[in-house]
């Protein structure tokens, strides 16, 4: 006899697809088309499903200048993010990043800084100094960072861009392209902590010699556009003006590029364009909640609990065109569970959504509580009692 699936066991209620309606969307003036920038590439991505509404020459490969540092504090975020830093160590600054020309902190030579303060440096005022410092604690050398950097580039796709520096200043050989900043801006921009510096408008930078540094934030949206509430610009002669730079309004958010803009007001003009165009004519409504368990409860007659709760693994997003009310339908599947004992948050299934049947969001589906084997006396238990 074939053996059945111990999910078989599951309430009704995981065998029918269930049913979202989306409200109805207030009336806005879309426009058909946004205003064409004279920048040479320009991308602009909703990020919580990573689709595109806006592309320019977005693989085209160029110099990207100080938007080279989003990298650095992705890297910098997740070494703190796994333990091995923390924004409140101290470091010993060296010569060489002291060094740094360009955008900096002014930091000195030998003297010993709060990672925090280095971080928030390098997010509002895009210090060179205090990111070659950063790349020289978490590798030990800058060079062993800039490994990681690509390492980490062809981690998350970045298949257009070559990482030679931490810090963006020209270096033969280093490129990228507005798709590929996009990307690492959008991993970046998951650490909350990034948010807790990128809305600084003007901060003193205490040196331990007893004097301060004013730093003032180079992304001047903050200010001028609303909703932004972050942003990487980047300038050099060869890169001419760049920015990436993200807004949220009614629960979406956005995240633009430019690259190669002739001035800093023509880019920043053009990246409001981009947003103007995306929140005018796109909305987004969450229809997978991570850790939100499904109804009913799954029975497992061949584990000691009996049953487990199952819920996403991820949230998901429905995107849609501002003024169309989609019918969002959500259906999911479970898989046979295999050997025990199934720790808590083991995949066994996944969770769909779809409208106009076409796949919107999907995540896994996993285990909200641990499963174990039953013993031999749980077994002889169950008999005696007349169970399972």
């Amino acid at each position: 006899m074939k053996k059945r699936p111990a999910f078989l066991y599951v309430s009704v209620l995981c065998l029918a697809a269930l049913i979202i309606v989306a409200g109805t969307l207030p009336t806005v003036t879309a426009l058909a088309a946004p205003v064409e920038p004279q920048s040479p590439s320009a991308i602009l991505i909703e990020t919580g499903t990573g689709k595109v509404l806006y592309e320019k020459n977005a693989r085209e490969h160029r110099p990207i200048a100080s938007m080279v540092k989003i990298m650095t504090l992705l890297l910098t975020f997740e070494n703190i993010q796994r333990g091995e830093l923390s924004l409140s160590d101290e470091i010993t600054v060296s010569e060489n990043a002291a060094s740094m020309g360009g955008s900096q902190a002014f930091l000195d030579a030998h003297e010993t800084y709060c990672v925090g303060e280095l971080v928030k440096s390098a997010v509002v005022a895009s210090a060179n100094d205090s990111c070659v410092a950063l790349a020289e604690t978490v590798s030990g050398s800058v060079e062993g960072f800039v490994t990681e950097m690509n390492e980490r580039a062809r981690e998350l796709g970045m298949e257009d861009t070559v990482f030679v520096n931490c810090t963006g200043l020209p270096a033969e050989g280093q490129y990228s392209c507005a798709r590929d900043a996009a990307v690492m801006f959008r991993e970046l921009i998951k650490h909350e902590e990034f948010f807790g510096y990128s809305g600084v408008w003007m901060f003193d930078f205490h040196h331990p010699s007893g004097r301060d540094t004013v730093l003032t934030n180079t992304n001047k949206l903050i200010r001028a556009y609303e909703g932004c509430d972050g942003g990487k610009t980047g300038f050099t002669n060869e890169a001419m003006y760049c920015l990436s730079a993200t807004a949220m309004r009614n629960g979406m958010r956005l995240i633009g590029v430019i690259t190669g803009a002739p001035t800093a007001k023509k880019r920043n003009a053009e990246m409001c364009s981009l947003f103007d165009y995306g929140f005018a004519n796109w909305s987004v409504k969450q229809v997978i909640f991570k850790g939100a368990e499904i109804d009913g409860r799954v029975e497992v007659p061949s584990s000691k609990e009996g049953s487990t709760g199952v819920a996403p693994a991820s949230d998901g997003y429905y995107l849609s065109e501002r003024g169309k009310d989609e019918e969002v339908t959500l259906s999911y599947t479970l898989n046979e569970v295999g050997a025990l004992p199934l720790p808590r948050g083991s995949v066994v299934g996944k969770i769909t959504a779809t409208a106009g049947g076409e796949i919107v969001a999907e995540s896994d589906l996993v285990t909200t509580s641990d499963l174990t084997e039953k013993s031999y006396l749980d077994i002889v238990g169950d008999l005696l009692r007349g169970g399972r």
